[in-house]
């Protein structure tokens, strides 16, 4: 049975209401870890992360039967933790009354301290220089280099064209790289 199939079936078992529990199980088990990672490389903190992943996963279950197959299950959950953890940046800016760069500042600052960080210096230079990004080319910079997305991939994820998120990559890396040779 081919990943294909095996999502067709996972999606009629979710908007069943019969199989629905067991069937958002084995979502949890598929994507749990992935999704864990997208929303980390966005929000930094291990607890705002665990915070933000429920969030997602409590949408993902209550609009499951909204969800229409226009794009893989995968592409769909994928936006909605990125959404969900855009929000949460937002919210977590205007909470402590400062600017959203200032917000990613402040986690990145805070990496250190973090037990769950496993970085080193090299890694902590990398996020700083990720910091200095506008928001999309973020985005499109963690799921190429970290997820090793496909375009096509992210493409579905953020709603934006293949050439568009193959310039803001290349935009991203160059300005990263700038910044880790000036700093």
């Amino acid at each position: 049975m081919d990943f294909v199939t095996e999502e067709v079936d996972l999606l009629k078992q979710l908007q069943s209401s019969t199989n629905k529990e067991v069937a958002f199980k084995e979502l949890l088990n598929l994507y749990k870890e992935r999704l864990y990672w997208h929303i980390r490389n966005i929000v930094k903190s291990h607890d705002d992360t665990d915070d933000v992943l429920q969030n997602t996963f409590i949408k993902i279950y209550k609009n499951i039967d909204k969800f229409k197959g226009d794009s893989k299950i995968y592409s769909w959950m994928y936006r909605i933790a990125t959404n969900e953890s855009l929000t949460f940046l937002n919210q977590k800016a205007k909470r402590l009354q400062i600017t959203s760069e200032e917000v990613q500042e402040l986690a990145i600052n805070n990496l250190t301290s973090d037990v769950y960080f496993e970085g080193d210096a090299i890694q902590l230079k990398l996020q700083k220089a990720i910091a200095t990004l506008p928001e999309k080319q973020q985005l499109v910079f963690n799921m190429k280099y970290f997820q090793d997305l496909k375009y096509s991939e992210m493409s579905d994820i953020l709603e934006t064209s293949e050439g568009a998120l193959k310039a803001s990559y290349h935009l991203a890396a160059k300005k990263i790289e700038a910044y880790l040779t000036s700093n």
